[in-house]
């Protein structure tokens, strides 16, 4: 939470110039970004913060929407990433529909040999061409974050780190 208290100062004083810096003195966008990075509480939790992320999803539900930046703090536009990482050993998927792939890469696909058991008791399976089939492909749904939205902030030495927020009210 220090580093994102003199982050804010930083980009107010950057904002206002040499008057006295006040976090909500900043524009918009960095209010924004302020807020969304904040993490221990979660923007939700800083009443500083509840107007001006009100604000951001009220207009984002509306025609023409552009995202407000802070400049300042060279992070830009957010990013999003509905969902998790899959688990060590399955790769992503999408769900299959009748007419075959569609959608976000929604499932965690993990490939099974299914005729190791079968074989160890005595059963095989074959398939069509009289082969035998030992490997099934299961799918399960992929996590979803909780917290889908990200700026990537300079910090001071120029390395972006990553923070995760939600816009949940």
């Amino acid at each position: 939470m220090r580093h994102l208290f003199y982050t804010a100062a930083g980009l107010a004083a950057l904002a206002l110039g040499p008057t006295e810096a006040k976090a909500q003195d900043a524009e918009w966008g960095c209010q924004i970004l302020l807020c969304a990075a904040s993490q221990s509480p979660s923007w939700q939790g800083v009443p500083y913060c509840v107007p001006p992320m009100k604000k951001l999803i009220s207009a984002m539900a509306k025609p023409g929407f552009d995202w407000p930046v802070c400049h300042q703090a060279k992070a830009g536009e957010p990013g999003r990433e509905e969902y998790e990482e899959c688990p060590k050993g399955t790769k992503v998927g999408h769900s299959r529909g009748r007419d075959g792939f569609h959608g976000e890469p929604d499932q965690c696909v993990n490939t099974v040999d299914v005729c190791k058991e079968r074989r160890d008791q005595g059963y095989r399976r074959f398939n069509e061409s009289g082969g035998e089939r030992c490997i099934k492909e299961v799918e399960t749904p992929r996590p979803r974050r909780e917290n889908p939205w990200f700026f990537d902030i300079p910090n001071d030495k120029g390395v972006k780190e990553r923070f995760w927020f939600n816009l949940n009210t």
